[in-house]
C-alpha cells in the first residue's frame, strides 16, 4: 500500500480516517500532528510538506492562483459564523457597521478566513467601504504578495489585544484571527488574555445580537462560511487520478460513522449549535451542497484584492476531477 501523510485539525468527524477505522482505498494513512493546525497551512503551501493537508479555503485559492501544485477535494471540515467576531474599543464611539469606515481594525493577517468573511458581510450586508479601513496585522499571509495598500503591520511586538485595550486600534477580530493570539501560528502558540466583557474600559461587540444575525444571514443568503478544505499535492494525482474520489469517499464514510454514534453532533458543541441554527448538516461536503458559499468566497476574495478579477468562477475547476456526491 502507498502511504499518505495527512494533517488535519482535531475534528471528531474526521478521526475515523486518521485512526484507520475508515480506510482510503489503496492507501495507508499516516497521521502527522501539527498543533496549531494553522501552522501546517503555510508549510503545505510553501513547501508541499505533506501529501494531504487541511487548508484555509481562501489561502488555497490564492495558492492555486500563484501556481502552487495543490488541488483540493470538496471536504469542508469546519464552518463558523462571524457576526460575533468584531469587537470595538471602549471609547471608539462605534455603534453601527459603517462607523468602521476610516478606522483602524486589527486582524492577524489580511487573508485569514475570518477576515475575508467578516469584510464580505460588512460590505454586502451593511454597505461598509472596507477599503477605507486600515487593517492592522501582526502576522504574514500564507501566500505572500497580495497585501493591499490599506494594510499596516505591527512592528513593536505588541499584540492586537494590547492595541485594542489602549485604543490604538478602533476594533479588532477575536480569537485566532485577532486578539486571542499573538503573531504567527507556531508550536506552543498560546492564547493571549482577552479583556473580560462588562468593564467600562472593555471592548464591546459590534453586533450585540450576533447569534441571531448570523443565523438570519445564513438562512437568507445560503452563505455558510467555509473554514477548511482538504488539499492534495498535485503530483499524487499523476500517479493515481482516482485518489480524490477515494479520499472524498473516505471522509464521507468517516462523517457517517461519527454521526451514527453522535447523531446530534454532541461531540462538537459548536457544530451542534450551528446545526440547530441552520436546521441542517453543519458540515456539508460536496460542490453542489456548497455552491452559494463557494461562490461568495470567490467573490469576496476578488473584492478584497486577494484574487485577480479574472480568477475562474467555475466551481468544479477549483477541485480535482472526481466523483463528489453531496455528503
Amino acid at each position: 500500500m502507498d502511504k499518505l501523510t495527512v494533517v488535519l485539525g482535531d475534528y471528531p468527524h474526521a478521526q475515523p480516517v486518521l485512526g484507520g477505522d475508515v480506510e482510503v482505498e489503496g492507501y495507508a494513512v499516516e497521521p502527522v500532528e501539527v498543533r496549531p493546525v494553522i501552522g501546517a497551512y503555510r508549510r503545505m503551501i510553501r513547501d508541499l510538506e505533506f501529501d494531504v493537508c487541511e487548508l484555509a479555503p481562501v489561502s488555497y485559492l490564492m495558492a492555486r492562483q500563484a501556481g502552487v501544485a495543490l488541488t483540493a477535494v470538496p471536504v469542508f471540515l469546519n464552518r463558523r459564523f462571524h457576526h460575533g467576531d468584531v469587537q470595538c474599543a471602549a471609547g471608539s464611539g462605534i455603534r453601527f457597521p459603517k462607523d468602521l469606515e476610516g478606522r483602524r481594525v486589527g486582524v492577524r493577517a489580511y487573508s485569514v478566513s475570518t477576515g475575508v468573511w467578516v469584510r464580505g458581510v460588512l460590505r454586502e450586508e451593511y454597505g461598509v467601504d472596507t477599503d477605507s479601513i486600515t487593517w492592522v496585522v501582526d502576522d504574514d499571509d500564507h501566500v505572500g504578495g497580495r497585501v493591499p495598500a490599506n494594510v499596516e503591520r505591527v512592528t513593536d511586538q505588541r499584540s492586537l489585544g494590547d492595541l485594542l485595550r489602549t485604543g490604538e486600534i478602533d476594533a479588532a477580530l477575536t480569537g485566532n484571527a485577532g486578539t486571542g493570539r499573538a503573531g504567527a501560528p507556531r508550536a506552543g502558540w498560546t492564547a493571549t488574555t482577552e479583556p473580560e466583557p462588562g468593564a467600562d474600559d472593555s471592548p464591546y461587540p459590534l453586533f450585540p445580537e450576533a447569534t441571531t444575525l448570523a443565523a438570519d444571514h445564513c438562512l437568507r443568503t445560503g452563505i455558510y462560511p467555509l473554514h477548511s478544505l482538504v488539499a492534495i499535492r498535485s503530483e499524487l494525482l499523476d500517479h493515481d487520478p482516482d485518489l480524490p474520489t477515494r479520499l472524498y469517499a473516505a471522509f464521507a464514510r468517516s462523517k457517517r460513522r461519527h454521526l451514527a454514534a453522535h447523531p446530534d453532533w454532541s461531540a462538537t458543541p459548536r457544530l451542534a449549535r450551528q446545526a440547530q441554527q441552520t436546521g441542517t448538516d453543519p458540515v456539508p461536503y460536496g460542490i453542489a451542497a456548497n455552491e452559494r458559499s463557494l461562490t461568495a468566497m470567490v467573490r469576496f476574495a476578488k473584492d478584497q484584492h486577494l484574487l485577480d478579477p479574472g480568477f475562474p468562477d467555475d466551481l468544479p475547476a477549483l477541485f480535482a476531477p472526481g466523483d463528489y456526491p453531496d455528503a
